[in-house]
């Protein structure tokens, strides 16, 4: 996730793209940049947050017209090289997406002269727009204009993005387009803005056109013309935006945690874009820095992880163990470095932190890697410590999460783990080429998945508004249910404050049963797969003591209804899957209990949202 602005007017761009910068510093804060359009193109950028951008602008900076981005890593450092605007030529480009081709796409660009100066996706889209402009990399000579250029580079673009263009020999234009990005257009007097969010320009205007899937828009002085892949005129409405400006930068929604919780459908997409293929049954992660041979003759798996994290880790051990036969503990961070020394060999440490400055997960970590263990980061922040001091990073994709309680970081964790562990089975021989292509076919509809259940979230909400006033809550699951169960309670006792346990269900009858009465809500994680039958026997353990029961289930269970109080549906999937979209509906469970009592949802008491002291 970033935030991209472009401005076309009458007035001074800079100051405008800075101040709107700052409205979208929540979408992405590791670096920032803006290039002005006067006589020619004048870039400024640098790392860190919009302030350290300001501070080295030169006074008085000419020129109506311009773009600027503030980034959230995905490809590359953050650094000054790797900032936004990027450059060909006299083309500029910022860019708020994930380009999944884009080694390909460089690796042909290479061949035909163009030089690389950054490690990102983008510079791929500079260097095609300047390709098509002027039909090479020596060549002054312009071929088409700069919207025939966007209109033939878009379609060599696999992934998602939202671009704003400029290019220096039409003074005045900027280019904009959009495909799984969010952007939207502000109108103005004699002014026009594109932007991520209505944020960045709401002081502006309040009058905006939502660009749609695959649609171009020319800008020019205070107009703005839309067109479709084709190239057709696209008439578009116009609509008033009511938000204040903290609205808008929770795009409406009442809290940080709600909207993310719904940006789990992008996220979890963008953290497996490029890395599955679903015909071959194959996972690419060329960031991994291990060979076929080390994975082959791996003999265990060490997960060392905190809080939320760790939950993610318990997944992480059963798809480990279930696909890829390996041998699979999971230790919190906090207690691990205090334990015997980790008898190294062929293990394996993961370390699993958003936000990658976990104390307790970096000290047990470099305590592993003094014992010469091999090691890979699980983790959302490009240039955190953790990322330093590893072999390998898988990064997940979920963009800057303001709301304490974690939320789409804990899906793409699990996003990741899967694909880590469907990658050893494969080398390992231990899952088939075609039971791995059902298992990537089903994951490829989970954010079409989540979204279903994000579109029916009044039932949640109307469950949560009936049992808000409980003093105590358990969660049980078996198998992966298990740390599902876990990471529901943790989230409702991080922002409600009602007390809540998970358990895996087996265990209800060695102690916690005694706890329960008709007064106490049990949520049971009762989807389709192999314990199906005996989480039914541990609901009708509960019910035996009155206790309510609101089951998690899929779509079509029927079976169900006969032995619960409530059922929370999810779609049907495939077995494994199921504990991903479990885990949105707890998440929303907890949301609107939280709601419900009025507590502080992004800032709950005592927490922080990223531990770095022990």
């Amino acid at each position: 996730m970033c935030g991209i602005i472009g401005y076309v007017g009458e007035k001074p761009a800079a100051p405008i793209l800075i101040d709107s910068l700052k409205k979208l510093e929540y979408r992405g804060y590791d670096s920032a940049g803006i290039c002005i359009l006067n006589d020619s193109l004048k870039t400024y950028k640098t790392t860190g947050k919009i302030a350290d951008l300001e501070s080295i602008l030169p006074e008085g900076i000419e020129g109506t017209i311009g773009i600027g981005h503030t980034r959230w890593a995905t490809h590359g450092k953050p650094n000054t090289i790797n900032s936004h605007p990027h450059l060909s030529g006299d083309v500029a480009v910022v860019h708020n997406g994930i380009i999944e081709n884009y080694l390909r796409l460089k690796e042909k660009l290479i061949g035909d002269g163009y030089t690389f100066k950054s490690d990102t996706d983008t510079e791929v889209i500079a260097h095609l727009l300047h390709s098509h402009l002027y039909g090479g990399s020596d060549s002054q000579s312009k071929k088409c204009d700069l919207m025939t250029a966007v209109q033939k580079t878009l379609p060599s673009l696999e992934g998602s993005y939202a671009i704003a263009v400029l290019c220096g020999s039409e003074p005045g234009l900027m280019v904009v387009a959009r495909k799984d990005s969010p952007l939207v257009i502000g109108i103005g007097n004699g002014e026009i803005f594109a932007a991520s969010d209505v944020t960045a320009f709401l002081k502006h205007t309040k009058d905006v056109v939502f660009v749609d899937d695959n649609e171009v828009a020319s800008i020019r002085g205070g107009s703005v013309e839309f067109f479709d892949a084709d190239g057709n005129p696209v008439t578009k409405e116009t609509t008033k935006i009511e938000w204040d400006i903290e609205a808008a930068e929770k795009a409406g929604y009442e809290h940080f945690m709600l909207k993310e919780i719904h940006e789990q459908a992008s996220s979890v997409h963008d953290t497996f874009a490029g890395k599955i293929s679903e015909m071959e049954g194959t996972i690419i992660l060329d960031e991994l820095n291990m060979s076929d041979e080390q994975i082959r003759h791996m003999t265990r798996i060490e997960i060392i992880a905190c809080g939320t994290s760790w939950n993610a880790g318990l997944v992480g051990k059963y798809l480990f163990e279930q696909l890829a036969g390996i041998h699979t503990d999971v230790d919190t961070g906090s207690e691990f470095r205090y334990g015997y020394p980790v008898v190294c060999g062929e293990v394996l440490t993961i370390a699993i932190t958003q936000s990658g400055e976990t104390a307790d997960t970096l000290a047990a970590v470099r305590g592993a890697r003094s014992y010469g263990c091999q090691a890979i980061a699980i983790t959302n922040v490009v240039g955190s410590t953790i990322t330093r001091e590893i072999d390998s990073v898988l990064y997940t994709r979920a963009g800057p999460e303001i709301g304490v309680a974690a939320t789409k970081s804990f899906t793409t964790q699990l996003i990741t783990l899967y694909l880590l562990a469907l990658k050893f089975a494969r080398i390992r021989g231990k899952i088939s080429a075609e039971d791995s292509k059902n298992l990537l076919v089903a994951l490829k509809k989970i954010p079409a998945d989540i979204q279903k259940i994000l579109n029916k979230k009044a039932v949640i909400q109307e469950c949560a508004r009936q049992f808000a006033d409980a003093e105590d809550y358990f969660f049980i699951g078996r198998h992966l249910n298990y740390p599902i169960a876990l990471e529901g309670a943790l989230k409702l006792k991080e922002i409600s404050y009602i007390h809540a346990e998970g358990y895996a269900a087996g265990e209800l009858k060695h102690g916690p049963l005694a706890l329960l009465t008709d007064k106490t809500p049990v949520v049971a994680i009762a989807t389709k797969g192999h314990t199906y039958d005996k989480m039914l026997s541990n609901i009708k353990e509960v019910k035996a003591r009155d206790a309510i029961v609101i089951a998690v289930a899929n779509k079509d269970d029927t079976e169900i209804e006969k032995y619960v109080d409530v059922v929370l549906r999810i779609p049907e999937t495939h077995d494994l899957l199921s504990p991903i979209l479990s885990s949105v509906v707890l998440q929303l469970l907890a949301y609107y209990t939280a709601l419900e009592r009025g507590c502080s949802i992004d800032k709950p008491r005592n927490l922080a949202k990223s531990v770095t002291v022990e």
